[in-house]
């Protein structure tokens, strides 16, 4: 069993904001889409959220990259390229939980940290390839990774899925106070290690995880843990009540 802490939404490179957390609900806002995609901010209710974090750069009409995609309970999530090759290397696939988390601001103070918004648990693995058709997994809208061109290891990653319902501490990442690369952890993580992590220096404190700059998925093997897979369970119930059972 595996879990996959992967980077999505905004970020200081990606939209060059953090997403806003609206009414204790994080809201993650999908990156700026470069092509494949059918989906507007204002397709998906984002049009004024995104305007006001990136102070007009973007609007209601500027198409996006809604990966990960959730309705109904559901989630798809697309991956292809070096990220994709680094999943498969790491043996994910069916049974494992993707933790997407991305960067926010706290809307009283405006500090940023990195957060939990969301889960995908795998229950199948489509090999869409370059050209694949298109399709809408899940919500009737095609999913941007079944539009155009893609890498050869195209992928779709389906399954139990959903959003959190509030802005937790417990779904907090980033340590109070910072910095936004020091991440308050389960003391167990350690003993499971995680992708992109290897360096002993990252996890000198009990609890603590200085992660590194730039990656997209972090895996962690928690098959000998019994302690991270209670912590596991106690993340999916924050996130969708029932989802761990």
């Amino acid at each position: 069993m595996k879990i996959i802490f992967s980077r999505k939404g905004f970020d200081s490179a990606s939209g060059g904001a953090p997403s806003p957390i609206v009414e204790g609900r994080p809201v993650s806002l999908p990156i700026p889409a470069e092509g494949n995609s059918v989906s507007s901010y204002g397709d998906l209710g984002l049009g004024d959220l995104v305007a006001k974090a990136t102070r007009g750069r973007l609007g209601a009409e500027d198409l996006c990259h809604a990966d990960p995609f959730f309705r109904g309970g559901r989630c798809a999530f697309g991956q292809h390229g070096a990220a994709q090759g680094h999943l498969r290397n790491q043996g994910v696939g069916i049974g494992d939980t993707f933790l997407f988390f991305g960067l926010f601001a706290d809307p009283a103070t405006g500090e940023r940290h990195h957060r939990i918004f969301g889960f995908l648990q795998v229950e199948q693995v489509v090999e869409l390839g370059r050209l694949p058709v298109p399709a809408a997994p899940i919500g009737g809208t095609a999913h941007p990774h079944t539009l155009g061109e893609w890498d050869a290891n195209n992928v779709l990653y389906l399954g139990q899925g959903g959003c959190a319902g509030d802005a937790s501490d417990a779904l907090r990442l980033t340590v109070p106070g910072g910095p936004l690369t020091l991440w308050a952890i389960p003391e167990a993580l350690a003993g499971c290690g995680m992708s992109y992590h290897a360096r002993p220096d990252r996890w000198r404190v009990p609890g603590r995880l200085t992660v590194a700059g730039r990656w997209q998925e972090g895996v962690v093997d928690i098959s000998g843990s019994a302690e991270m897979r209670t912590w596991l369970a106690e993340i999916l119930e924050r996130l969708a009540p029932g989802a761990s059972g």
